[in-house]
């Protein structure tokens, strides 16, 4: 096993303006595992309730995703609903149903503590320290994800937790709420400086930007004609990136450039369809055909050092 992800399992409610699903199966594990499985080996630490559905589990396991840390409790799995019914890129909020997920306290099994990579999806910052300082050893890579909610009631261990990752992906909306910066180059100039190495800024519509101390790159969104429904784009676009990284072993910044736009390429096929429905039926062929487009998208020849540009 290459990744380690820990993060919630859950049934959302869905309405976009291309219509509407019930219960359907998401949550930030979800999408990341079975994004990152197209790449490579994803082991998933969660919990879920007696109501899950068998026919997601057999889905996982489809994708070769080690569920044995998926523990299945009395109660009822974690539901949210909500609609984006306003703007495409915003979710606004019905309800939220923690059920099992609120007693969550990950376990790992040795297995899993020696896991080389790990992502810690968007939980409680005190559960995703608890979770890093379960590893056996150091991870190669470790990376994580956050929200609104915990850099306003719990920011003292998120700030704890961001200076012991590698890699911190959030929002312009929440780097800029962390930092008080409203320019978001200064914002992640403020967020290198309390720990990880690189800060990965999710930019909806308008694709993800890498800063780090040596580099910054920007990767597009992907030009869809429609977009059905955005959750867990984010987490998508993590697997994609996260399961390349795995599985090149390639962490320099020519890496880290490469796993952003296999991050953006499978955060575009996630936002084609409600929830998991299309990146868990991708061939081969499809991520190549998009990744070469994604290429073309952003190729242009540079200028010959002797035939500069034509400036007066």
């Amino acid at each position: 096993m290459k990744i380690l992800v820990v993060g919630s399992v859950a049934y959302d409610s869905v309405e976009t303006p291309e219509g509407k699903r019930e219960s359907q199966l998401g949550g930030s594990a979800s999408y990341f595992s079975v994004s990152a499985s197209h790449f490579t080996e994803v082991g998933m630490v969660g919990v879920v309730g007696k109501d899950f559905r068998d026919e997601d589990l057999r889905m996982y396991e489809s994708h070769g995703i080690d569920i044995s840390g998926l523990n299945v409790v009395d109660g009822r799995t974690f539901r949210w609903s909500g609609d984006y019914l306003q703007d495409i890129n915003t979710a606004v909020t019905h309800e939220t149903q923690l059920n099992v997920f609120a007693e969550f306290a990950p376990s790992l099994s040795e297995k899993h503590a020696a896991a080389p990579f790990l992502f810690l999806a968007n939980i409680e910052p005190s559960l995703q320290l608890r979770v890093l300082e379960e590893m056996s050893s150091r991870p190669k890579l470790v990376a994580c994800d956050t929200m609104n909610l915990w850099i306003d009631i719990a920011r003292p261990s998120l700030a704890e937790l961001i200076s012991k990752v590698d890699i911190l992906t959030i929002n312009e909306g929440e780097a800029r709420q962390f930092t008080d910066e409203e320019h978001l180059p200064s914002a992640a100039a403020e967020l290198l400086k309390t720990g990880p190495s690189t800060v990965v800024i999710k930019r909806g519509e308008y694709g993800a930007a890498l800063f780090s101390d040596k580099f910054n790159f920007a990767a597009p969104a992907y030009p869809l004609a429609k977009v059905v429904d955005p959750t867990g784009a984010g987490d998508s676009f993590a697997g994609g990136f996260m399961g390349y990284i795995a599985a090149t072993g390639d962490t320099s910044e020519e890496g880290l450039r490469r796993g952003a736009i296999v991050g953006s390429t499978m955060a575009s096929f996630a936002v084609e369809s409600f929830g998991l429905e299309r990146i868990r039926s991708l061939s081969r062929e499809d991520i190549e055909e998009r990744f070469k487009a994604f290429v073309e998208l952003t190729r242009f020849q540079p200028i010959d050092g002797s035939n500069g540009l034509p400036l007066r």
